[in-house]
């Protein structure tokens, strides 16, 4: 595959950085290059983190501040994303599909400046706004917030179901614990998209704030979110009841739902 999603994880097992992998070498003949994305506020400690494992090898981390990353969601048939990629590949250094899920479209590098219409002639440039709302809206965690380094455990946060982890590659850090979990845990909570009833104020929710069933018990916690739609990590037999959290002061009422692209075998 021309990209991979996948995570560094911690002795524990628990969640230190979410990546996605792009191979940019196409040859034998040329030197190995990979491009790794991450969230831009951990750039400086991922660049260390891997140079902690660069050892002996002759193997070059830098940033690559002339690059540009553009999310590209379309009502279109994915062929024709394909099709305009052929048209102006000398703008488009990458565009794939999405490896995390279908629902989050195609992924878009390009040098800065290039000029997005050329590429996908016919298109509409949003914000990070938009973005996030979206991904929101599906269920899918991306970055320190979503994925709180040292916190978030990697099958809780549904990374199996986003092809963000492997049960039959070898051994890696972190790998016992998630292994295990897989092969004889049952998994009791889950990131899952909420929606509150109304819009809320930017950042107005703190990151772990409780969230509660109507007769007051934990249902699990607020992670993250914009505007009336978010992220939270709850349990899966509270998901379906009337939940809320405490704003302020103020109860505010919130629902769960499980994402339509989940497996159908979801259940554990």
């Amino acid at each position: 595959p021309r990209a991979l999603y996948a995570h560094v994880l911690n002795v524990q097992g628990r969640c230190l950085y979410d990546v996605i992998l792009y191979r940019l070498h196409e040859t034998p003949e040329e030197e190995p290059r990979i491009l790794l994305e991450c969230d831009s506020g951990v750039l400086d400690a991922l660049q260390k983190h891997l140079k902690l494992y660069k050892i002996r090898r002759k193997v070059n981390i830098t940033p690559c501040l002339d690059l540009s990353l553009w999310a590209v969601a379309t009502r279109e048939g994915a062929g024709d994303i394909a099709n305009s990629l052929t048209q102006c590949a000398d703008q488009a250094l990458i565009l794939t599909p999405d490896p995390r899920t279908e629902v989050m479209g195609w992924r878009l590098i390009t040098k800065k400046g290039a000029n997005l219409s050329e590429i996908i002639p016919g298109s509409h440039i949003g914000n990070t706004e938009d973005y996030h709302r979206h991904r929101y809206k599906q269920g899918i965690p991306e970055g320190v917030k979503d994925l709180p380094p040292g916190v978030a455990l990697p099958l809780e946060s549904n990374l199996a179901y986003m092809n963000g982890v492997s049960f039959t590659k070898g051994c890696y850090i972190g790998q016992e614990l998630t292994a295990r979990t897989h092969h004889v845990g049952v998994i009791r909570k889950r990131l899952l998209p909420v929606q509150f009833s109304a819009p809320l104020p930017q950042d107005s929710i703190p990151e772990g704030t409780e969230i509660l069933t109507q007769s007051g018990k934990s249902a699990g916690k607020f992670r993250a979110g914009r505007g009336e739609l978010g992220i939270a990590l709850l349990r899966l037999a509270n998901a379906n009841e009337p939940l809320s959290l405490n704003l302020a002061g103020d109860k505010v009422k919130l629902t769960a739902s499980i994402p339509e692209w989940w497996p159908k075998n979801s259940g554990k």
